[in-house]
């Protein structure tokens, strides 16, 4: 039973998450912002797969729910740290990355901490959504961080090859060209937009579990 569908699907999960950042050793960009969107996105839809397939076919295991979560915050983790890298350390992006980060530590020290009351802090409903947020949020910033990569990538070669061609017309401004196609800008807006969303509905579940475990925390050890 260890080894059911659901379980591999999870753990094919888990070894995404670092996966995400060996991509952009072995790949130049944009390849390797379409390839970590393309496995984030993948890694993302198995979040769905496995816990209903697990519950489908009554196959729920302790293994598949301990890996669970693990799986969802190592792959939120690594990937905001790839973007928060790769996109020039943007205040807007730190910000919200740093609100999802301290929540995830946080509350996985409570959990450690409760021990065999922990299972009080079950997922809720809006940590389902917290967490639909959050990978639909870092979706949209690898596409944009692709496509702004692109864009530039583009506008460089432009810049090489017309040269000479625009200066007989007597214009070296590049930015004359039309690069909407590939230009992440608007994108990244989005996706800034999103990890905020994301990030209040995280420190609200945080909220919502400190809540509930308050009580358990006065006892005396």
């Amino acid at each position: 039973m260890l080894w059911n569908l659901p379980n591999i699907l999870t753990i094919l999960r888990l070894l995404a998450a670092p996966g995400i950042a060996v991509l952009f050793l072995y790949f130049h960009r944009p390849f390797a912002d379409w390839f970590a969107l393309a496995l984030f996105g993948l890694a993302a839809l198995t979040d769905f797969f496995d816990g209903y397939l697990a519950r489908a076919w009554k196959q729920e295991t302790r293994l598949g729910a301990m890996l669970d979560p693990i799986a969802d915050k190592a792959m939120v983790v690594i990937a905001l740290l790839v973007i928060t890298g790769y996109s020039g350390m943007d205040p807007w992006l730190i910000l919200p990355a740093t609100a999802i980060l301290f929540r995830e530590v946080f509350v996985s020290g409570l959990r450690e901490f409760l021990g065999d009351t922990a299972g009080l802090l079950k997922v809720t409903r809006l940590a389902k959504w917290k967490t639909t947020a959050q990978m639909t949020a870092i979706a949209v910033l690898f596409l944009a961080l692709g496509l702004d990569y692109t864009r530039e990538a583009s506008s460089t070669r432009l810049d090489i090859d017309l040269l000479d061609t625009l200066g007989q017309i007597g214009t070296t401004d590049v930015s004359v060209i039309d690069l909407a196609t590939y230009d992440g800008g608007v994108v990244w807006i989005i996706g800034l937009a999103l990890i905020w969303i994301a990030a209040l509905l995280t420190l609200l579940t945080g909220w919502d579990y400190f809540r509930k475990a308050l009580p358990h925390l006065g006892a005396k050890p």
